[in-house]
């Protein structure tokens, strides 16, 4: 990502070049395991990638929001108020829905110029929503003195999502992006908060991300009917279990509980949500043994759930998997993000990467039509100041 194009695109479009902008960055992130449990209030295990949305922003004087990115054609132009509406430039939403909730936090918002520019794969299921939601947060708070703690900038970002972007995701993206280290993985506890670093040591191995680039949409997807579905089997084992969330049920309880849901669709959700949040537990406990080849299997594991129990994964994912399974090497692969298309995520010993892109692409192409493109992922430090 070219700092310096950036800087001369902002003041190409915004002028005044005496008045230097403020440099920020915030990173995607790849979910290692812990899929369609946050919102749950289940465990999951992501990092910050190196990828991710660098943005310059300056106040003004005007009362205008000036909004633009390197990456879509769009320039918007909207006044300072104390309630911001949605607008029909989808991408745009994500910055406005922060707006609001610095807005709705007392916050007296002034003119501000901002330019963005990202290189997370849009739809990849990398997020690059909450890249989006959490510079602009990080931003916004550095430029107005807010002092906001970063978990409430990650409440935040998850508002805007839900309300301005019509997705009702649980804080995991948003929580990765803004607390991410270097070299660690987050573990969280989407119920209570209570999270710490894991470090992820990966001596002769390389996570490899593989985007199916098949095109999708989350809001527009089954992934708020997937909510709704666990909404609905937590009603029924509420009759039988004192629990407010699907994540505060281990799999021995479920086990022998499972019947009172009446419909098999509806009990295979809930089986996924109970059977992954053990599969996180178990992982973070491989990586402080450094038992990676127990950590690929419970990678896997979680494939499966996703592909049968959950039924998000579709035939562009199960073939970059299946065939990233065959590759000798590989240690462990599964879908990684809300699924429906997106990427993958794969444990990979260094010596075989070469040979693994070169198969798997060229398997994949065969078989899906498609072109997968593939990503050697380093674990990033979170959102932050980049420079005055």
């Amino acid at each position: 990502m070219d700092t310096n194009k950036l800087r001369t695109d902002f003041t190409a479009l915004y002028g005044n070049p005496e008045n230097e902008p403020i440099l920020f960055f915030a990173p995607g992130r790849v979910n290692l395991i812990g899929e369609h449990t946050d919102y749950n209030g289940g465990f999951v295990l992501p990092c910050a990638i190196q990828y991710g949305t660098r943005l310059l922003i300056r106040k003004t004087e005007d009362g205008m929001i000036r909004l633009a990115s390197q990456n879509e054609p769009e320039k918007i132009r909207i006044p300072v108020t104390a309630h911001f509406g949605k607008n029909p430039v989808r991408w745009v939403n994500y910055p406005i829905g922060i707006f609001e909730e610095f807005s709705k936090n007392g916050i007296a918002l002034q003119g501000m110029e901002i330019l963005y520019s990202g290189d997370i794969p849009a739809g990849a299921g990398l997020s690059s929503s909450a890249s989006i939601e959490m510079v602009t947060a990080v931003a916004v708070d550095h430029l107005y003195q807010c002092g906001t703690d970063r978990v409430e900038l990650a409440k935040m970002a998850q508002k805007a999502e839900h309300e301005f972007a019509g997705v009702n995701c649980g804080i995991m993206d948003q929580f990765a992006v803004g607390m991410g280290k270097a070299g660690c993985a987050v573990f969280l506890n989407c119920n209570t908060l209570e999270h710490k670093t894991v470090q992820v040591p990966l001596p002769g191995y390389r996570l490899i991300i593989a985007n199916t680039n098949k095109p999708r949409s989350l809001a527009g997807s089954k992934y708020n009917e997937r909510v709704s579905e666990c909404a609905i089997a937590l009603s029924f084992l509420r009759e039988k279990f004192s629990i407010s969330q699907l994540g505060e049920l281990g799999f021995p309880q479920f086990f022998k509980g499972q019947d009172v849901i009446p419909d098999e669709l509806i009990r295979r959700r809930a089986r996924h949500v109970v059977s992954e949040n053990q599969r996180v537990l178990a992982a973070v406990n491989c990586l402080f043994k450094g038992d990676l080849l127990k950590f690929g299997t419970l990678m896997n594991a979680s494939h499966d759930s996703l592909r049968d129990n959950y039924e998000v994964t579709g035939f562009e994912l199960d073939t970059l998997v299946e065939e990233s399974w065959k590759v000798p090497g590989v240690i462990g692969s599964r879908m990684t993000g809300a699924g429906f298309g997106g990427c993958t995520v794969s444990l990979v010993r260094e010596e075989s990467v070469d040979h693994f892109i070169e198969t798997v692409g060229k398997e994949y192409k065969a078989k899906a039509g498609l072109r997968a493109d593939f990503y050697l992922a380093e674990l990033s430090d979170g959102a932050r100041l980049i420079s005055n």
